[in-house]
């Protein structure tokens, strides 16, 4: 049982006030649906000449293009999320005081963490849909159960917005973003991204293996080659664990900040 003052329902309000306050800065959004076209672009007219094929889920081989295309839709669910649940989220918990006056209402610590981290799923999510829709053009969803992209993207932006948020009630100063990019921006590069799991050594590949994003991937990447084994149901656990946490700990830790 929760807490008094904890959740009161209304964690559709926050929602609602990240829709009206995007709506006048749609170009955020179109900016986050280039970035990973432009690295499906590149692959598709530079490198993917060069690296013909790679061995993809199940051992089957696969054009390098369509290796590497659930993976960046994978990343850019991670990066849509992670934006708004850290820097957003500290803006308006530092500076703008906006959790404040929130909790000066019927909304508690609960209704922040859910709604804050339902609009980070949902910018995800977009980002997603609209990065699938990109790949339908170029040819790259062959298998009907590349649908599944999407509620396997929403669930990647779930994880790292749970996560991101509880990150961000720990930062103190706009410099500190920089450890938020430390962790990103290696997940990104080595979460099998662009190469199978193999490349690594093995101590390495268990390393890896603990990653969130790398769950994710595998995940897309097995629905997007039509290739199911048991093993994405311990992907989407891990993920599914994690966001948990994440939601827990971030409601835990604005209440602890907040209502002192």
């Amino acid at each position: 049982m929760l807490p008094a003052g904890m959740y009161a329902g209304r964690a559709s309000a926050l929602v609602e006030r990240s829709v009206l306050a995007y709506s006048r800065a749609w170009l955020v959004f179109v900016s986050g649906v280039l970035e990973p076209l432009f690295y499906l672009l590149a692959f598709q007219i530079g490198f993917g000449k060069l690296v013909t094929e790679v061995t993809g889920p199940g051992g089957q081989a696969m054009s390098y293009v369509m290796f590497v295309a659930p993976a960046l839709l994978a990343s850019s669910a991670m990066n849509g999320a992670v934006f708004d649940s850290t820097f957003a989220v500290f803006f308006r918990y530092r500076y703008a005081k906006l959790y404040d006056a929130m909790l000066a209402t019927p909304i508690g610590p609960l209704d922040i963490a859910v709604g804050e981290i339902s609009w980070s799923v949902l910018r995800g999510g977009f980002y997603s849909v609209a990065f699938l829709g990109v790949m339908a053009v170029m040819g790259l969803a062959t298998s009907p159960w590349v649908l599944m992209l999407v509620p396997v993207a929403l669930l990647v932006a779930l994880a790292f917005a749970a996560i991101g948020m509880t990150c961000a009630t720990f930062i103190r100063t706009p410099s500190q973003f920089d450890y938020i990019q430390l962790a990103v921006m290696p997940m990104f590069l080595f979460s099998t991204t662009f190469y199978p799991l193999s490349v690594y050594p093995e101590p390495l590949q268990i390393v890896v293996q603990c990653l969130p994003l790398y769950h994710g991937i595998e995940l897309a990447r097995g629905f997007a080659a039509g290739v199911l084994d048991p093993s994405m149901f311990g992907h989407a656990a891990y993920l599914v664990v994690l966001a948990l946490i994440g939601v827990f700990a971030a409601s835990r830790r604005i209440g602890k900040l907040l209502l002192r």
